[in-house]
């Protein structure tokens, strides 16, 4: 049976991160040789494989956990193949006593998890794992009558009121060695043979521009945005043109920085009185925690509308021009294809942006909004199991606590508001930078070369949206 005697497997999978990482940190108190293995798992059944901006954040992702488990005296093991079969093979070479990970939702890899744990059982393996990637548990916030919450604000005062949040656990001193086999130290895959970086051609270099992916990288953005946008988020986050977001949402998704580390430091800031504009970043945490309680309870959420009513919608399919001028940025719409030409340069869209650009294709083209959830999966490099069709289902009215089927985002509206003087329009949209004054948000009324006529008149897309909703409300 499993003692303090014997080795340790740690299995990382959307954590990859050494501070407040309670598998890693359980290893190191343990002091027993330790195998830390992360395995790149395509082929078991349910589980989702990777978009291409989340294939190329993965591998610098990697790379940057590979050299941080060295420097600590560790090794990082890759595998490849379905997850339960490589960790098994794994665990019997280096004659494992434990095997420690942090918890997962979704229903496909919880239900390798459970599988995992009972195949331990029956080889006197201990199997633990932890609570790491978000501050509350979906079974833990319940309604009143025991059900869970369909509706955000009180979901997330149910969280505030009964779960203190936990302190973030430091990363270890240094870590203990992989166990050797008879044979040596484990074999590992070299990461190049994953070829998780996209080639012929290759698109990445604005995403190289933009981010660094790595536990250093979300430490240095959390740290900016702590210095600087959070106290005034409440109105920075809705300029597209300026850096007033977190910009922290693809380091949360690969779990280089953990929600309870962001949250300790927020409060070390503000100990007695959280301020309005942090409090709504807060909330933004709070929405990211209300998205995963509703995949934990719903696994179908990227596939099937949340609300059953939706099934009988009558999408109409868009022309190939049609979703091809959508995902290139190219509708005639400054506002939806900067947005759309930001995603594809750096793998993330602003956030007001994404509403209108989310809210263009399904309600303006009446697409089926799993078509844009697919196309964000693919190029977002924060598309996560949750977030992404939550937030898709939202807008498309099909969700919980969704956007009335009547608020369509108008995206000349938006622009003019929140970019009143084209700043972030012009970023993305060369053929519009010698546009003056307001004629930036309805080019058409000016000769502008190149940038392409609307795709749709906005009243009469609107309109039409609106007597497909009203048909569905009227059964």
């Amino acid at each position: 049976m499993a003692s303090s005697d014997g080795t340790s497997l740690v299995w990382l999978r959307d954590d990859l991160r050494l501070d407040d990482n309670p598998a890693l940190a359980e290893a190191a108190r343990l002091g027993n040789p330790t195998t830390v293995v992360y395995v790149l798992d395509e082929v078991s059944e349910g589980v989702r494989p990777l978009g291409g901006a989340a294939r190329w954040w993965l591998h610098h992702s990697l790379n940057s956990l590979a050299d941080a488990l060295e420097a600590k005296g560790s090794r990082l093991v890759l595998r490849r193949g379905p997850a339960a079969d490589a960790i098994r093979t794994i665990a019997r070479q280096t004659k494992a006593a434990r095997l420690l990970w942090n918890r997962r939702y979704g229903l496909p890899e919880r239900n390798i998890d459970a599988a995992l744990k009972d195949w331990a059982a029956g080889r006197g393996i201990e199997a633990s794992s932890f609570q790491a990637n978000l501050l509350f548990e979906p079974w833990t916030v319940r309604t009143g009558a025991g059900g869970y919450y369909k509706v955000y604000s009180p979901f997330w005062r149910a969280c505030l009121a009964s779960h203190d949040v936990r302190d973030p656990v430091d990363a270890p001193v240094a870590l203990p060695g992989p166990a050797a086999s008879g044979h040596g130290l484990p074999a590992s895959d070299t990461l190049a043979s994953w070829k998780l970086l996209p080639a012929s051609p290759d698109w990445s270099g604005g995403l190289a521009k933009t981010w660094e992916p790595g536990e250093q990288g979300a430490a240095r953005r959390l740290a900016d945005f702590l210095a600087g946008p959070l106290e005034e988020y409440g109105s920075g986050r809705n300029i597209p043109g300026t850096e007033g977001t977190s910009r922290l949402s693809p380091h949360l998704r690969f779990g280089e920085v953990s929600p309870f580390r962001v949250w300790r430091e927020i409060r070390r800031r503000h100990p007695h009185q959280v301020p309005a504009d942090v409090g709504i970043f807060r909330s933004e945490l709070g929405w990211r925690e209300f998205n995963w309680h509703l995949l934990y309870h719903n696994p179908d959420l990227a596939t099937r509308n949340f609300r059953p009513a939706f099934d009988k919608f009558q999408w109409e399919s868009p022309g190939r021009q049609e979703l091809q001028a959508w995902r290139q940025g190219r509708t005639g719409y400054p506002l939806v294809d900067a947005g759309m030409r930001q995603l594809w340069q750096t793998g993330w869209m602003h956030n007001r942006v994404r509403m209108a650009a989310a809210s263009f294709l399904v309600k303006n083209l009446l697409t089926d909004w799993r078509v844009g959830e697919e196309w964000f999966w693919d190029t977002l490099v924060d598309a996560d199991a949750a977030n992404n069709p939550a937030n898709w289902q939202w807008v498309a009215g099909s969700g919980a606590d969704a956007s009335p089927y009547y608020r369509i985002f108008n995206p000349v509206t938006q622009s003019r508001k929140f970019d009143p003087e084209g700043r972030y329009l012009r970023q993305f949209i060369p053929e519009l930078a010698g546009v003056e004054g307001k004629a930036i948000h309805e080019p058409w009324t000016a000769e502008t070369g190149r940038y392409p006529m609307p795709l749709v008149d906005l009243q009469d897309s609107r309109q039409r949206a609106l007597e497909a909703y009203r048909k569905l409300k009227e059964g």
